[in-house]
Formats: structure tokens, C-alpha cells, sequence
């Protein structure tokens, strides 16, 4: 299986030249590395070509490497009925570059651009609705960031008074507080509290 999916790598990475900067098979799965700026060529190969046939298209996610220059990589999930085989096609991007949209080659990433757009705040240049999907109006931030605080940023409550829903800043109710999770069956490295009474 894994000759089979290194062969259509190879003639994938042979036919679109400089598009695709690598592939890799792991568990039996195909990874492409493309070109940011021809990921609309990547596609429209895989789609098109007799020898691939990548006519369904699964989903669009994204993955945040903050310490990276270009921290997101953005990740096409392809399948084609026809080989019965799957292929993952990465690029990466960072807050600044857009990606071009792949709504012209498949409709169907209209809303998973929308949702990477939103959740990670990857740009996706020549999206006709690029706006965001799963949070509410105003939202500040991208929550699946690694850097967007585990709190939030804004807390919403209804408030019986105004007999409406306020938005509020997040307040911490109590101190950050250390835990440590050793097991006092196995002993600790501090005396428990009620312990300084016990006799040695």
C-alpha cells in the first residue's frame, strides 16, 4: 500500500513541479506539501487528473505552531471513490498572507474557510462571504489560537435588572492557585495540613 501511495506522490509532485514542495506516506496516508499561492492548481489537479480523481471533498482544518514564522498550517482533506484513497494536502500561512480560496474549485470550502477564518483567524483572499461562522457578533480573538486565553475575553450573562444580556469583561472570581497532583498515599514532598501534629 505504501509503494502504491509514494508512486502517486511522486507522479503528483512530477506533474505540478514547483506546486508541491514534498509528500510524505505515514499509516498508510498520503501528505502533500503545496505551494501557498497554487493551492487553487494543487486542487484542481487532484480533482481533475485521470490518474488521481480527488472528486470529494472532505474538509478544511487548521493547526496553530505559534513559535513559527508562518505559524498556521492549513490542511485540505481530499477523497477520491474512484482509487478509494484519501490524500492531505498541507500549506502553510501566517496573520498576514491570505490564502487564495478554493471556493472556485470546490464549492463546499465556503464554510470551512469561514470556520478557519474564524476560529484561527486564517485569511483566505478572493472568499466571496469571508465572515465569521461560529462565534457571535463582536467576538474578540480566534479561540482555537494557543495564545487565546483559556478564560475568554468577555463574559455574557443575563442580567435580571436590565432584563437584558450584557457582555462583560472576565473577571477571575479567586487567586491563580498552584496544584500539584501528588498522591499523599505515596507521600509528598510538603507536610499535609493536620500532619504537624502527628508524632514522628
Amino acid at each position: 500500500m505504501d509503494d502504491k501511495l509514494n508512486s502517486l506522490g511522486a507522479k503528483i509532485a512530477a506533474d505540478l513541479g514547483g506546486s508541491i514542495t514534498g509528500f510524505e506516506v505515514t499509516l498508510g496516508e498520503l501528505t502533500l506539501k503545496a505551494d501557498r499561492d497554487r493551492i487553487c492548481d494543487v486542487l484542481t489537479h487532484l480533482r481533475d487528473d485521470a490518474a488521481c480523481r480527488f472528486v470529494c471533498f472532505i474538509d478544511i482544518c487548521a493547526v496553530d505552531y505559534p513559535e513559527r514564522a508562518e505559524r498556521f498550517d492549513v490542511v485540505y482533506h481530499l477523497l477520491s471513490p474512484y482509487l478509494n484513497q484519501r490524500v492531505r494536502v498541507k500549506v502553510t500561512a501566517d496573520e498576514e498572507n491570505a490564502v487564495p480560496s478554493t471556493v472556485s474549485v470546490f464549492p463546499a470550502s465556503n464554510w470551512f474557510e469561514r470556520e478557519a477564518f474564524d476560529l484561527y483567524g486564517v485569511l483566505f483572499s478572493g472568499h466571496p462571504d469571508l465572515r465569521r461562522i461560529l462565534t457571535d457578533y463582536g467576538f474578540s480573538g480566534h479561540p482555537l489560537r494557543k495564545d487565546f486565553p483559556l478564560t475568554g475575553n468577555v463574559e455574557v450573562r443575563y442580567d435580571d435588572e436590565q432584563k437584558r444580556v450584557v457582555y462583560e469583561p472576565v473577571r477571575l472570581a479567586q487567586e491563580f492557585r498552584f496544584f500539584d497532583y501528588l498522591s499523599p498515599w505515596e507521600g509528598t514532598d510538603y507536610v499535609l495540613p493536620g500532619d504537624e501534629k502527628a508524632k514522628s
